[in-house]
């Protein structure tokens, strides 16, 4: 594993308008870490501000991580051990806008959480951030159980997070209730299809052990666009609630999970992050059926962000994808004319 080689990453420089966009080479190292810190998280800044450049608008698709589940399958317990925050929670659709999850490592010890919407920048705690994520929601969405396609930005700089960019979708469900628009499914499909069908996406779908996973809503969605799953990784939450056959069906894999499977127990009650994580560690290693399951494909931090570091056959060729898209941006005087415009 020794030596070193070489890598294009990417670099704009937003504040001249675009106008200067360059490859430059990078030594990559061989330890995973290593090799995502020089490959990945480079890639994911020029993703952010590319995004934050609206170039999806001019046709210019990009690489992204995009988070889908049923509703109550526990989609925000995952995102919430990754983030180490408190999201939004509580009856029905607690997101109801795409939320772009912007996490970074920090040697800092006090974490810095802003939210970006609506051409501001909302500065942020850990004891309030929900708050605002739901105050920021009611001004993109309403304050009804409505949802919009118009994101969310969540940025978190943390010591103890990984340095990932996902984009959190709201719950998908079939029955309106609580006063949600009659055609609320239709709408829910029409943002995740639009998320997910790209082929520059990769697909966490969140599973509930508790469940069927042929029966799953986002299962049918996310194998309508990816039908040999080589981009979707599902990540099966509730292990501790129905660990009998959890390793049959992770390993049978009836419904074509690419990526991979990965169990996770969800925190519970008043517990910490770090507490839920040692009973995580614990339940995974003790338990007489769970314990069966290969040490590699569970826990949050043991297995959830070792696979999103792992840079994927797809994603390589996505990077180069984003590439040469990026060439013909900068090639592209009226595409980046007008991109000028909208961030001026």
């Amino acid at each position: 594993m020794g030596g070193s080689k070489m890598s294009n990453d990417y670099e704009i420089d937003v504040e001249a308008g675009m106008s200067s966009l360059s490859i430059v080479n990078t030594p990559i190292e061989a330890p995973i870490v290593s090799s995502y810190n020089y490959r990945i998280r480079p890639l994911l800044d020029t993703v952010d501000r590319l995004r934050n450049l609206n170039v999806m608008r001019e046709g210019i698709q990009l690489p992204t991580i995009v988070v889908v589940g049923d509703q109550s399958s526990g989609k925000s317990s995952v995102l919430e051990s990754l983030a180490g925050i408190n999201l939004p929670r509580g009856q029905g659709i607690c997101t109801r806008v795409p939320l772009v999850m912007r996490l970074q490592r920090s040697s800092s010890p006090e974490p810095e959480i802003w939210l970006e919407y609506s051409d501001k920048v909302v500065p942020t705690d850990e004891e309030h951030v929900a708050e605002a994520i739901c105050a920021a929601t009611d001004v993109i969405a309403g304050t009804g159980e409505g949802v919009s396609d118009t994101p969310l930005t969540l940025s978190v700089k943390k010591n103890n997070v990984p340095d990932l960019t996902m984009v959190d979708l709201p719950g998908i469900t079939r029955v309106p209730v609580n006063g949600q628009p009659e055609n609320i499914y239709e709408q829910i499909s029409r943002m995740i299809m639009k998320y997910i069908e790209p082929q520059e996406s990769i697909i966490l779908n969140v599973l509930s052990a508790t469940v069927d996973f042929t029966t799953c809503e986002s299962i049918r969605m996310s194998r309508q666009v990816d039908k040999t799953g080589e981009r979707t990784l599902a990540v099966v939450t509730k292990a501790d609630m129905a660990p009998e056959g959890l390793l049959q069906k992770v390993t049978a894999d009836d419904v074509s999970i690419g990526l991979g499977y990965i169990c996770v127990r969800n925190r519970i009650g008043e517990e910490t992050y770090e507490e839920a994580r040692v009973q995580e560690d614990l339940l995974f290693r003790t338990h007489p059926l769970l314990s069966l399951i290969d040490g590699d494909i569970v826990g949050i931090f043991g297995g959830v962000v070792e696979k999103m570091l792992e840079e994927y056959p797809s994603v390589a060729s996505k990077r180069e994808k984003l590439k040469n898209s990026i060439k013909l941006l900068k090639e592209s005087k009226d595409v980046v004319a007008a991109i000028v415009d909208q961030s001026s």
